[in-house]
């Protein structure tokens, strides 16, 4: 293990060089596949250039939705709103059917067929999805506030292809302040017949878009990727400005250090995150797919940092097996206890499939009391009101450091720092409920007794010195491509689960179903069926990763 991190390191995180960068990234508005989007991705180059880093603009097809002029009428009055990316272009009329918050439940059992669904909240993939489903022909969604949030409701993770192109929106989709759809609402609930006329225009298509490659470290070397979005909603200062700002720094205090360096540093500053769904970053690990399995130790995600009143830091996400290094960081850099959250399934997580471990995201949010009205990042996120006075440079110094600490940490470790004891102690778990609820109808011992095999010889290996440093790191980056799939994908490793939640260990989830039927039902052995081939596809990942960490071993002393 290396000495703590250079407090000089840390410490040298400058709040004027992020701001000066700040300003130049908030002049353009960033849309996926525009000439300023273009320009600005251009002078970001020109600064990594500078910062030591060798750069390659790549330029690719993705599928982009750009939302243009929308219109609601209340009876004839009009009222403000937006449309949003991926919804259908059109104009339809009719009088809303109000089904709560868009959930499951509330879909079920309704037709509706040809009518618009009046939902609570801002517009989503998993709401889009089931209004498509449900055949409706217009959505229509009421802010929890007065602002209106942009928002992609497409559920298809990056460009569609043949197989995921039925899976994006067919509905047209506008959405309302608080006030303007709590009054068709109250409307509807006193018993009246508000006729409500939503109409869109949004410019779908292919479109060229740029990707931002900086690298420092040798060809066919291991490496570490950190990478964040620079296409932007509107000016997008803090989503996604301040982010870049601080990668940027980020990486020019490593360069700065590179000599004690043991792997590379790649930095991509994707388009097509907003008005894409991802595209650029999953483009990227399809085209690169061979190389990120054999070259990439680990993902550090950046975004939206240093927000106003931004105080929280306890909740920032990480894969289990980079866990500590979330905890450590955030321990010494802001003396706040961690609690840390799982990565969810969005923020460019496009190469879980891979099997690559992947920490961080948002690094700070606001307080809890905002959260219930979903703007843990502030209540200007996705608006126009997202410009330079939303940011505090001292936050944005305090979010730097943290994710200056862990890049570090991932640079420097000489065995790269993956902890795969703690993400098999949490398939545990999730295993031991399900052990005891299918007692005597589906076996999972067998799955209990390698986990804890992996668990205990996994446990024995931080701290020790490495007579071949590299061949360990190897052998734990094995691990994470058994074990990351297993527990952030439902199966397909060279392809893309839909921008929808996904359970903890989602490859559990046919074993989850069967017990919740009834023993010896027909439902039961149906679901026997898919809960054998879980238990196949996880138990060959258990064996997969065991014979890593017995590699990693026998590199250690």
């Amino acid at each position: 293990m290396t000495d703590a991190v250079p407090g000089s390191l840390t410490d040298s995180v400058s709040g004027p060089e992020m701001m000066a960068n700040l300003r130049e990234i908030a002049r353009w508005m960033k849309l996926s596949g525009e000439k300023d989007e273009l320009e600005s991705i251009r002078f970001l180059e020109t600064r990594m250039r500078d910062y030591g880093f060798r750069t390659q603009l790549l330029l690719h097809d993705a599928y982009i939705s750009l939302p243009g002029k929308a219109s609601v009428l209340v009876d004839g009055k009009s009222i403000g709103c937006i449309t949003q990316s991926f919804s259908c272009p059109g104009r339809i009329s009719g009088v809303p059917v109000y089904l709560g918050h868009g959930t499951d439940a509330d879909f079920a059992g309704r037709s509706l067929a040809g009518r618009i669904v009046l939902c609570e909240g801002m517009a989503t993939p998993a709401v889009a999805q089931r209004a498509s489903r449900a055949g409706a022909a217009g959505q229509l969604h009421i802010s929890h506030h007065e602002h209106i949030h942009e928002m992609c409701i497409s559920p298809v993770w990056g460009s569609p292809g043949t197989s995921t192109l039925d899976g994006l929106p067919t509905t047209i989709v506008c959405s309302v302040n608080n006030a303007d759809g709590g009054a068709i609402r109250d409307a509807l609930a006193g018993g009246g017949q508000p006729v409500v006329t939503l109409e869109a225009e949004v410019d779908t298509g292919w479109r060229k878009t740029p990707i931002l490659v900086a690298e420092i470290g040798a060809e066919d070397a291991p490496f570490v990727m950190m990478s964040g979005h620079q296409d932007t909603w509107y000016y997008g200062v803090m989503d996604n400005g301040s982010a870049n700002a601080g990668m940027m720094e980020a990486a020019r205090l490593c360069a700065q250090q590179q000599a004690k360096w043991q792997r590379g540093l790649r930095v991509c500053f994707w388009s097509g995150h907003s008005h894409g769904r991802y595209s650029s970053s999953a483009w990227y690990a399809d085209t690169h797919w061979d190389e990120l399995d054999r070259r990439c130790a680990a993902h550090v995600n950046v975004d939206s940092l240093g927000g106003i009143g931004a105080t929280v830091l306890e909740n920032a996400a990480a894969m289990t097996e980079l866990r500590h290094l979330a905890a450590e960081a955030v321990q010494a850099q802001t003396n706040q206890t961690y609690k840390g959250k799982r990565k969810a399934r969005n923020s460019d997580e496009s190469f879980v499939g891979i099997g690559i471990p992947s920490m961080l995201g948002s690094i700070s949010e606001q307080p809890a009391k905002h959260e219930q009205a979903r703007n843990a990042l502030g209540w200007w996120w996705h608006t126009p009101h997202d410009l330079l006075d939303k940011i505090d440079e001292g936050n944005l110094v305090r979010d730097t450091r943290v994710l200056t600490q862990v890049l570090w940490k991932l640079l420097a470790e000489p065995v790269v720092p993956l902890d795969h004891a703690a993400t098999a102690e949490a398939l545990l778990k999730e295993l031991a409920p399900l052990a005891q609820k299918l007692d005597g109808r589906f076996d999972l011992g067998g799955l209990v007794a390698a986990a804890t095999r992996l668990r205990d010889s996994a446990a024995g290996l931080p701290g020790r010195s490495a007579k071949d440093a590299a061949a360990a790191s190897a052998a734990l980056m094995r691990a994470s491509r058994a074990l990351v799939p297993v527990d952030y994908t439902p199966g397909n490793r060279f392809g893309h689960a839909a921008a929808l939640p996904l359970p903890a260990w989602a490859t559990l989830q046919p074993v989850r179903d069967l017990a919740a039927t009834e023993a010896g039902s027909d439902a039961a052995k149906f679901a026997a069926v898919d809960a054998q081939r879980a238990r196949n596809r996880l138990a060959h990942a258990l064996r997969e990763a065991q014979a890593a960490i017995n590699a990693a071993d026998a590199a250690l002393n």
